[in-house]
């Protein structure tokens, strides 16, 4: 594979690139409609989170419960023990802001609740820091029982959406407010498996990328520019926050790869990165770990100047791989 063929792991520009909420608010208004059971609950923010579609739909089934998401959470736990299928949508932060009712009514409780969480990260903009969820993947991935989902673009969200929907117990799906350009996965990574990550391209004792949420195509545009330099490159796709497959960490280890860059709009504490330096030192297994994401409050601006800032769009990312690069 040439250096320029990593990018064509990228669809065209033909293809439409789409939020991972509006993935959402699609799938939630299709399987509506085949699912009776499905219901879906929002704090007043129907517009931004995508429910307004299921809601004009399927009125009797939708709940808007107002700027109280304790409440909503409490009122899906409920319904999921009258054997509903509940999806309860707000923003992120606002959303596990509500720890202790999440925790104590649906982490305990193995409710069967989808929580959902959109307008992840600093790729939000303008709204500023107080609606930008940084610290959820941190808190989720704590409680026993529930799933951390980070899909990566439409066809990943809408896959895991539709895998959960067989789940027992509760979910969160952390989720973008801007639209993610759409990846060509292979027939295998289509195939839900459970904590597996997506390992797009591989190669031995190479510097690794590992991508979780909205930057995926950042990362192929890094990995391009890396191998035209003449660098070994792996990409890996990390949907999956919890649970998480040992198998992802035996074949990291197999790679052996020089580096391993992971890269988040999360906080660079909790999230992905934390995942990955556990599970390697489980293993007894030490590689060095650039560690890409948030270190600071977020701020306002338009989301291009924001990925910018925090060093989260193509540049940034690779500016800061080549400070932790040492061969």
């Amino acid at each position: 594979m040439s250096s320029s063929q990593l990018l064509d792991q990228l669809t065209d520009s033909q293809v439409k690139a789409k939020a991972s909420r509006a993935a959402f608010g699609e799938f939630l208004q299709e399987f509506g409609a085949k699912n009776p059971r499905i219901v879906a609950l929002d704090a007043d923010l129907s517009k931004s989170t995508q429910t307004q579609h299921f809601a004009k739909k399927f009125p009797d089934r939708f709940f808007n419960m107002g700027i109280a998401e304790a409440n909503m959470i409490g009122v899906a736990a409920g319904l999921a023990r009258a054997d509903f299928i509940p999806f309860a949508a707000s923003f992120g932060c606002f959303l596990t802001g509500r720890f202790d009712q999440i925790r104590m009514s649906v982490s305990f409780t193995n409710a069967n609740v989808r929580l959902i969480g959109t307008h992840a990260g600093v790729g939000i903009g303008e709204d500023g820091h107080s609606q930008m969820a940084l610290e959820d993947l941190a808190l989720m991935r704590v409680l026993p029982h529930m799933t951390v989902l980070q899909p990566a673009d439409e066809a990943d969200t809408k896959r895991l959406l539709e895998w959960s929907l067989s789940h027992k117990g509760p979910c969160y799906f952390r989720l973008t407010r801007q639209n993610l350009k759409a990846v060509k996965w292979s027939t295998e990574s289509q195939k839900v498996k459970v904590g597996h990550w997506d390992f797009l391209h591989t190669e031995p004792n190479s510097i690794m990328l590992v991508n979780s949420g909205g930057l995926l195509e950042s990362c192929i545009k890094v990995a391009d520019q890396l191998r035209s330099e003449g660098h070994k490159v792996s990409i890996v796709n990390a949907s999956w926050i919890s649970p998480v497959a040992h198998e992802n960490f035996s074949k990291i280890a197999e790679l052996k790869p020089q580096l391993i860059v992971s890269v988040e709009d999360h906080y660079t504490v909790g999230g992905l990165a934390s995942v990955i330096a556990e599970n390697l030192i489980e293993k007894h297994a030490y590689f060095p770990l650039c560690k890409v994401g948030v270190r600071d409050f977020g701020a306002s601006g338009s989301p291009q100047d924001n990925l910018k800032v925090y060093g989260l769009d193509p540049e940034g990312i690779y500016q800061q791989i080549k400070k932790c690069y040492k061969k």
